[in-house]
């Protein structure tokens, strides 16, 4: 009971009032002006409702002290108040005089902004002492004056046989790290110096926390909420299917979209093409509306499709999935760069935000598709969406920026963007407004930088010719008349190569975040910040960690997340969330939705209370588990590592995932389709290499570990398969070696890896003596010469241990 944790932290800030041999009242008033005027810690605070302190709406009555930063809320100090006042009149009037200060000393470490150190309270499922810790000095003071204080101040039991015996009591008051005792804290500059805002270690990287609110998740690309007053919030998955989460986070167990038949992705990881996007119309509680973005594909023809759906008559968590009307389609010219976000602005357009096409470079035409202005792909679209019930599905804005130019589509709305992948709309400061309606993208990079770009109506963004702040094609980069916008933020690939935009915070629940915009990177797992110098402009870059020691250490908190950051979302109410997954498949549930978390500060206790309308259910209700776990670390918790994804294919692979579950009634077909699974970016600058001729790759069966798998060779610039009654174990060998195994354990025949109908047969009849670097080297038929059908597709076993030992 009397031990407190050390490096946790402990109460800032005591009462007035003179007492007998203690410390004068004025001292110790001075001591709490200066400890609030320094207004900062390095151990995290806390309160006894395990959350972090508050600046209270009003100032405090009772203990006035804590009026600019602690744990107590006006109705909490009227409590303190009431308590003085009781024990005042059960105290002998003559003790009360000398020992008043004492009490209201006491009283109001509850109010400290460390009081759940004060009172080992960290741990909600230990019990939390009555009394706070207490300096030897000032104890020892305390009990010489006041000694018969104790019992009127503490049921303790424990406590009260103490009374007598000073050093004992005093011992059984302590804690065990004396910096953190009362009133020492006070003037412990290493607690006080920034209590009250966001910390950075020693690296400069900010100490946030996060909650988790979803798992399971295969790929979770955008999280959105319908402006409907619900506080409902809805969850994407790349494969094409829709979650509707209620405000208490429990899953409907029916999706609220399914056209998982109609988009086209890939079980691979890092494939860019699936369901890329999702918007509600403004109006939505009115006309039922909404809006999504996926990828389309028949044989070797691939096109980004936007739709509209209307949500069921018959119940407002599903979509009528035959109200479907496709309001555009673009030709993809490669699967890669497919871009993906759906916004609708303050003015009530739908922005829609291409990528450049795909391939390196932006090779399409003389100067690319992105500084192509007759081209849909590399910008961003601004389309108007409203009364499309009769005539055309979208009208042109007229404030357009190159309305009426006759070499650029109408739909404009900027260019020269290689492919964002994600970006957000600034909602404004919530005080003056000021910063709304900026509209924020991360922009991938080539070879060298990603971007963070503020895009604006008309403007270039560069895209071939430049990459970051630097030049990629110089000749382009040198035209006068590129008249392109720098991004406000640029960073090498040693730091992340694929970033993922975010959002400014605007919301209620952490004052401190206010106009940080937080975003990520997809490979390194890093999350960053950018927050504007108002009066010069320029941004301010900081990485943000997990928390130090015990700053997460709060109940349902976590430090720590999976390293593939997809995508970034906001709630109904602007709180901040970001997802992740630790294996970057459609059809590996490793998603988690994340919330972030500041420890240093919230907003006063019932603020940010929300109400939200009621929603009839129909479907059954999954509640929500938590699977993430705290893991105490001495240090701030450093970006995760991310392995490379494993190279997508250039097209859709033969092996499709099993079918996503529960299936809706009625799904959007895709023609002459089947199913797919998958996510998004490769890497940049090497997702896109063509395979040198004789390379191989394993397709598997979901399910299937590393090193089995359907055998696909690459020659003659394209991938087929080796179909081959007569396989064995020598060719197997080749295979393995060349995939990076030491042994061969099986050749497998008869297509028991899957038969790719979709791909040419290259090689039959191969023999090879073992040694040979690939398969092109083996005797065979000839390139494309065969006398076989797929269902004698070959495989192999691979293992880095020898099947023989």
């Amino acid at each position: 009971m009397a031990g407190g944790r050390a490096g946790a932290g402990a109460g800032a800030g005591a009462g007035a009032g003179a007492r007998a041999g203690g410390a004068p009242g004025a001292l110790l008033a001075l001591l709490a002006l200066l400890a609030l005027r320094a207004l900062g810690a390095a151990a995290h605070p806390q309160c006894l409702d395990f959350r972090p302190p508050f600046r209270p709406p009003q100032p405090l009555r009772f203990c006035a002290q804590y009026s600019a930063f602690g744990c107590c809320s006006p109705p909490q100090d009227e409590a303190l108040a009431r308590r003085f006042a009781s024990l005042a009149a059960r105290v002998d009037a003559g003790v009360w005089a000398a020992c008043a200060g004492y009490a209201l000393d006491l009283l109001c470490q509850e109010c400290s902004p460390y009081a759940a150190h004060l009172y080992d309270a960290e741990d909600p499922s230990t019990p939390v002492r009555t009394l706070p810790g207490l300096c030897e000095d000032y104890c020892l003071d305390l009990w010489q004056t006041c000694r018969g204080l104790f019992r009127h101040l503490s049921p303790d039991r424990e406590l009260r046989a103490l009374e007598g015996n000073r050093a004992r009591l005093c011992r059984y008051l302590s804690l065990n790290d004396a910096d953190y005792c009362f009133p020492r804290l006070l003037v412990n500059e290493h607690l006080n110096s920034n209590l009250g805002r966001v910390v950075a270690d020693a690296r400069g990287c900010l100490q946030l926390c996060l909650e988790e609110v979803a798992n399971g998740l295969r790929n979770p690309v955008a999280m959105v909420h319908a402006r409907d007053g619900t506080h409902r919030f809805f969850v994407a998955e790349q494969v094409g299917l829709v979650w509707a989460y209620l405000p208490d986070r429990s899953r409907l167990e029916t999706p609220f979209l399914n056209i998982s038949r109609a988009v086209l992705t890939s079980p691979w990881e890092g494939d860019e093409r699936g369901f890329l996007g999702l918007a509600f119309h403004p109006r939505f509680r009115h006309n039922g509306k909404l809006y999504v973005y996926y990828s389309v594909g028949v044989d070797f023809d691939e096109w980004i499709r936007i739709s509209e759906f209307r949500v069921s008559e018959d119940d407002v968590n599903t979509v009528d999935h035959d109200s479907e009307r496709i309001i555009l389609e673009i030709e993809e010219p490669a699967s890669n760069h497919n871009g993906g976000q759906l916004l609708f602005g303050d003015d009530g357009y739908l922005y829609i935000f291409t990528g450049d096409g795909g391939m390196a470079g932006d090779p399409f035409g003389e100067f690319g598709n992105a500084q192509n202005k007759s081209a849909l792909l590399g910008k961003v679209l601004r389309i108007d969406v409203d009364r499309n019930e009769r005539g055309p599905l979208y009208r042109i804005p007229p404030d357009n920026p190159f309305v009426g130019d006759p070499a650029a589509r109408p739909e404009v709305y900027a260019l020269g963007v290689r492919n964002m992948w994600r970006c957000s709309f600034d909602r404004g400061d919530p005080a003056s407004g000021a910063g709304r309606g900026r509209l924020f993208c991360g922009d991938v990079g080539q070879n060298k930088f990603e971007e963070v770009d503020l895009v604006e109506s008309g403007r270039n963004y560069g895209w071939r010719a430049r990459e970051g702040f630097e030049c990629y094609d110089r000749r382009l980069c040198a035209n006068a008349s590129l008249d392109d916008v720098l991004p406000i933020f640029a960073y090498p690939h040693k730091l992340g190569k694929s970033v993922t935009g975010g959002y400014v915070y605007r919301g209620c629940e952490y004052p401190n975040l206010n106009g940080l915009y937080i975003f990520g990177d997809f490979m390194s797992g890093r999350l960053m910040s950018l927050r504007e110098n108002s009066e010069t402009g320029q941004w301010r870059y900081n990485e943000i960690c997990m928390g130090q020691g015990q700053t997460c250490e709060f109940p349902g908190l976590i430090n720590n997340y999976h390293p593939y950051i997809i995508s970034f979302g906001e709630d109904e109410a602007g709180e901040l969330y970001f997802m992740s997954t630790g294996v970057p498949s459609a059809t590996a549930a490793r998603g988690v939705v994340y919330k972030v978390i500041d420890p240093s500060r919230r907003a006063p206790p019932g603020k940010c209370q929300i109400q939200p309308a009621q929603v009839k259910v129909k479907s059954r209700l999954i509640r929500f588990v938590p699977k993430e776990k705290f893991i105490r670390r001495a240090e701030s918790t450093p970006p995760p590592t991310a392995r490379a994804p494993t190279k997508k294919p250039s097209r859709r692979p033969t092996a499709a995932p099993p079918a996503p579950t529960p299936q809706p009634a009625q799904p959007t077909r895709r023609p002459g389709g089947g199913r797919g699974g998958g996510r998004r970016r490769g890497r940049p600058g090497t997702a896109n290499a063509a395979p040198s001729n004789g390379a191989v790759r394993l397709v598997r069966p979901v399910g299937l570990g590393p090193g089995r798998g359907r055998v696909e060779v690459f020659a003659g610039g394209r991938w087929g398969t080796v179909c081959d009654d007569r396989w064995d174990i020598k060719a197997a060998a080749v295979v393995c070696r060349q995939l990076g195994f030491a042994h061969a354990a099986r050749a497998a025949k008869r297509a028991e890896f899957g038969e790719a109908r979709a791909l040419p047969i290259l090689l039959d009849d191969v023999r090879c003596v073992g040694s040979e670097k690939t398969l092109l080297e083996c005797a065979h038929a000839g390139l494309g010469t065969h006398n076989c059908g797929h269902e004698e597709d070959a495989g192999v076993v691979c293992s880095h241990e020898d099947p023989d030992q």
